[in-house]
């Protein structure tokens, strides 16, 4: 007969929280309160219970007094959002409640619960959430409310949130160290007899002594090492082993054995090792988050685009910094540039290509008033914006490094798959040692053996080398004007054996050039071209308008502009042609074939005559280059430069011309068929598909906003003659990481040396972990500054 008066302790399905008096049940489980019970209702409603497959009670409570009838107020829904449109809004949410691969796993699966979500991409580090939804059908407040309910309730700020979080630095951190050095200040004290050899003196103070020591023990390993047993824990639920697993042992063992000695009145334990060991590992991961929080600093802040966008003051355009655009400046959009700021549209026709933002390629229209967001392409005739926002330079890097604009090969480096066989490989070492001991009869060495092996091999030293070195070569190169997406670049760039050249705008220089127009224009063509070439960024319509020198310009409707042939538009019921002869209409006829010729009313009027100027230094760059790279230059203009290109380029580059930007991709592809790995350079404009699909794509600019977030890396156009000097050094970094790994090896085999031995004492081991991993950022810091002087960077 069954005893039905026994008393089970039951937890929560859901959160894992006791069940006390209050016992809801569904679907066969029991849950401890109704916003538990109403979370596994929704999931298992919409087919995510898969979410409790990848971890035991992955929930959190559900708090039910949240209140947000704020969000139903436009003025607050306009200043959170990212991005708003007819259909669609895009808004990125702080969520402190993600912890674990199963909340990563539901947010990804949002679109189950409400059909109006159609995408949602989680940042696990920064715990934050970027949901793309249909305001039309699903409200923000309603999106809000939805997280809420499934214990995911965002931190709603209109403040950047995550920002200020990777700023600052981690408090709970600092408050561990705190408590740690107390406690291993405090053990060390009481632990004075054993050290000086005074504990027969004092027999009546040693039991004393060693309980306050297990005491001080409890908070050290369960309250400072706790982030260590949730990580190992969290890992080896995955069937993985990570960096923290072998650290997570051996604060264990250390308080097993303190324990068993102080209960058993068997010595003083190891409450000295253990506490100093936290310290000292906390402290490590202090110095390593400091590290890593100036290399994000640097990187979203001082590594700024180094891209211009004109203004207008006073009716006059001026070119203007990007970080020093301010609230009310009046922005002039050309075609193909992009929008720095959240503005509103003053004059003109808008029609927006948000694909960098959203993905879509389909233009949106914007009517006058309306608000364009940053990150927004103009495909027609520029347009005069207002800023209402400050530029987020973060969000430019956002759309810089958006999935969208990424390559499909996933690359992974040594680091990610070192560390699962360096840690197998220790605690083979580890327990070899520790058994060849105990047959030795020998528990102490053992012990000693066991405990110092895992702490002197940890792997973090190994880890370090690649980021540290690499994000210290990001940073040389931003201070010359060479501004990288981010290190797996830079080893791209290091494979390189290929380069393509662009002409236009990459091997000559877009400030100047000697221009001359032959045929006849009277003032008042001359102000229908200037007003028609106003609206091009391309850098010959640049020359054109300032060839020109008109200051009034005139409305052009029906913009048009054809990548690599020319622009046409309206102005005043006249039909304006610039450009090469594909764009002129089939009637006219002319005697030459090169130059941007002009057209008006079906009538031909001449050509402008460019004789561009070669980039300073050009030659030499080119003669450094041939000597470890194979050249191409891909050309849509004519080829009344092919001479002058030939005497530039080694006799086996090869150049062509009248090159569309389908037909450079297609080059592009063919070179990499052949087991070549790309470095295409182009000013960006008409050459985007092709700077995305090479190895490593370079946009060069001069004073535009022509960035193209398909490429790897921009170089400003005074710094393209330093080109091989950033090869080298990407090249010499490399080298820098395998001689890292050398030593973080060679220190690993002279501490297991000692280690396996029983003669490295265990605090001792932990106090030469952070002296290794400050060793590894040092060295790395001080050889690649030293390769930067080297190549003369």
């Amino acid at each position: 007969m069954k005893n039905h008066n026994t008393i089970v302790k039951e937890l929560c399905y859901h959160c894992g929280e006791c069940l006390d008096n209050i016992k809801l049940s569904l679907g066969g489980h029991d849950f401890c309160c109704v916003g538990c019970k109403t979370v596994y209702k929704i999931l298992s409603e919409n087919n995510l219970c898969n979410y409790y497959v990848y971890n035991d009670r992955p929930g959190k409570r559900t708090q039910n007094d949240s209140h947000f009838e704020y969000l139903d107020e436009d003025a607050i829904i306009n200043q959170l959002l990212d991005y708003k449109h007819e259909k669609a809004s895009i808004i990125t949410f702080y969520i402190p409640a993600i912890h674990c691969s199963s909340c990563i796993w539901l947010l990804e699966h949002l679109y189950k619960i409400n059909e109006a979500i159609f995408s949602s991409r989680i940042d696990f580090l920064k715990r934050q959430v970027t949901i793309s939804f249909k305001h039309e059908e699903i409200s923000l407040r309603k999106l809000v409310e939805i997280l809420s309910k499934i214990g995911y309730e965002p931190l709603i700020s209109l403040q950047d949130v995550v920002k200020e979080n990777n700023n600052s630095i981690n408090k709970l951190l600092v408050q561990k160290i705190a408590v740690a050095g107390f406690l291993m200040g405090n053990v060390m004290l009481f632990s004075f007899p054993e050290y000086f050899g005074l504990n027969s003196l004092e027999k009546q103070f040693q039991h004393l002594f060693g309980w306050l020591n297990l005491a001080f023990s409890i908070p050290a390993a369960f309250y400072c090492g706790k982030d260590y047993f949730v990580s190992a824990i969290t890992s080896l639920k995955h069937k993985q082993i990570n960096l923290d697993t072998p650290l997570a042992l051996i604060i264990a063992m250390l308080f097993s054995r303190t324990a068993f000695d102080v209960i058993f009145n068997n010595g003083p334990g190891f409450a000295d090792t253990l506490t100093g060991l936290v310290f000292l590992l906390l402290m490590g991961k202090w110095v390593k988050q400091r590290t890593y929080h100036h290399i994000s600093f640097d990187r979203d802040y001082r590594s700024y685009f180094p891209i211009a966008v004109t203004t207008i003051k006073d009716g006059k355009e001026k070119p203007l910094a990007i970080e020093q655009i301010a609230i009310g400046d009046r922005l002039w959009i050309r075609n193909g540039e992009i929008v720095p700021a959240d503005s509103i549209l003053m004059k003109g026709d808008a029609w927006m290509d948000m694909s960098f933002v959203t993905g879509e390629a389909e233009p949106v229209h914007k009517v006058l008033g309306e608000i364009i967001y940053a990150g927004g392409r103009q495909t027609a005739e520029a347009v005069e914006l207002e800023v209402i926002k400050p530029v987020s330079q973060s969000y430019l890097t956002g759309l810089w490094n958006n999935e969208n604009y990424q390559s499909d090969i996933k690359k992974q480096n040594f680091n990610d798959s070192v560390a699962k066989y360096f840690s197998i490989s220790v605690f083979s070492i580890a327990f070899s040692a520790t058994i060849y001991w105990l047959l030795q009869n020998d528990s102490h060495k053992a012990w000693a053996a066991f405990t110092a092996v895992i702490i002197v091999a940890c792997p973090c030293v190994l880890s370090l080398s690649t980021p540290f070195t690499l994000s210290a070569i990001l940073s040389i190169f931003d201070k010359k004007g060479f501004y990288v997406k981010n290190t797996d670049a830079v080893e791209a760039l290091a494979a390189c054996d290929t380069i393509i050249f662009d002409k236009t705008g990459t091997l000559t220089s877009t400030e100047n050039a000697d221009l001359s127009f032959t045929g006849i224009l009277d003032y008042h063509e001359q102000k229908l071209v200037a007003s028609l070439v106003r609206n091009s960024s391309h850098p010959l319509s640049r020359h054109i308008l300032k060839y020109l020198c008109c200051d009034d310009f005139m409305p052009v409707t029906n913009y048009l502009e054809s990548p690599g042939n020319g622009i046409s538009g309206s102005i005043h019921n006249k039909l304006i042609f610039l450009g090469n002869s594909s764009i002129l209409p089939e009637n006219i006829r002319f005697h030459k074939s090169n130059g941007v010729h002009v057209a008006i009313d079906n009538h031909y009027k001449g050509s402008f005559q460019t004789t561009q100027k070669w980039r300073p230094g050009l030659p030499h760059l080119i003669q450094k280059l041939a000597k470890r790279f194979q050249l191409h230059v891909l050309s849509g203009d004519t080829n009344q430069e092919h001479t002058k290109l030939k005497n530039l380029f080694p006799a086996n580059a090869k150049i062509n011309f009248k090159q569309s930007p389908h037909q450079k991709l297609d080059y592009v592809l063919q070179e990499q068929r052949k087991n070549h790995k790309v470095m295409m350079l182009g000013d960006g404009l008409n050459d985007a598909g092709a700077l995305k699909q090479s190895d490593f794509g370079i946009a060069i600019t001069d004073n535009i906003n022509n960035f193209t977030p398909g490429c790897d890396a921009i170089l400003t156009g005074k710094s393209i003659s330093l080109l091989p000097n950033f090869v080298a050094l990407s090249r010499d970094g490399l080298k820098v990481v395998k001689i890292s790994f050398a030593i973080a090896i060679i220190y690993n085999c002279v501490g297991l040396y000692f280690a396996v031995q029983g003669t490295l004492y265990p605090l001792v081991a932990a106090v030469l972990m952070p002296i290794s991993t400050i060793t590894i950022i040092s060295f790395t810091s001080i050889a690649t500054h030293f390769f930067a002087r080297k190549n003369k960077l």
